[in-house]
Order: structure tokens, then C-alpha cells, then sequence
């Protein structure tokens, strides 16, 4: 079964950091590009960053560019996202999924982990 997994996601006071880590089963995951999507509440889907199989090329939206950091291990089957100086727009439930392109098309992803920015 191909499958996702995130966590570390959590409550955090404005100007703090988190990061997320995802695992991935079932598929090869070296192959694959990798991206985050983000739903805040009453909001839709909104596309936060991805990253290619290939050269680690990477692209971020641009309210997060310059906080945000999308890292993967391919040994490890892992993705990773490192959020810096966040801020309570932020608050959203993170998701890891897999597919191309600076959109929120998606062919597998994950349960989700809530992020909550808040003093």
C-alpha cells in the first residue's frame, strides 16, 4: 500500500519554528516529486512547496518563500519541512503528497498534521 505520514506538526507562538517530517511506504520514493500542500480552516487547499526526484530542485509559494525550507532523504524514504519565523496565517492542517508542479494535484497524500501559530 502506498502510503504518507506526517508529524511534528503542534502549537507554536508566532516567530517560532516546527518541522514537519513525512514517511513514505509502499513506493519508490527516490523517484518521485514530493511537495506540501496546506489547508487552513474555512479555507481551501493551497500548495506550499515541492521538490523534484532528480536534482532536489526546489520552489516555494510566495508566502512562505524565505521561511520555509523543503528537505528529503532518500534513504530514509523522508521529507521534510522546516518552518521558520511563523506567523498565525500559517495555522493549517499539513499535508505531504506526492505529484508535480507548483499546484495541489495530488495522487497520494497523506492523514495530515495541524500546525496552530498563536500567542
Amino acid at each position: 500500500e502506498e502510503k504518507l505520514v506526517e508529524s511534528g506538526g503542534g502549537l507554536v507562538q508566532p516567530g517560532g519554528s516546527l518541522r514537519l517530517s513525512c514517511a513514505a511506504f509502499g513506493f519508490t520514493f527516490s523517484i518521485y516529486t514530493m511537495k506540501w500542500v496546506r489547508q487552513a480552516p474555512g479555507k481551501g487547499l493551497e500548495w506550499v512547496s515541492t521538490i523534484t526526484s532528480g536534482n532536489g530542485y526546489t520552489n516555494y509559494a510566495d508566502s512562505v518563500q524565505g521561511r520555509f525550507t523543503i528537505s528529503r532523504d532518500n534513504v530514509k524514504k523522508m521529507l521534510y519541512l522546516q518552518m521558520n519565523s511563523l506567523k498565525p496565517e500559517d495555522t493549517a492542517v499539513y499535508y505531504c503528497a506526492r505529484g508535480h508542479g507548483s499546484s495541489t494535484l495530488f495522487d497520494v497524500r497523506g492523514q495530515g498534521t495541524q500546525v496552530t501559530v498563536s500567542s
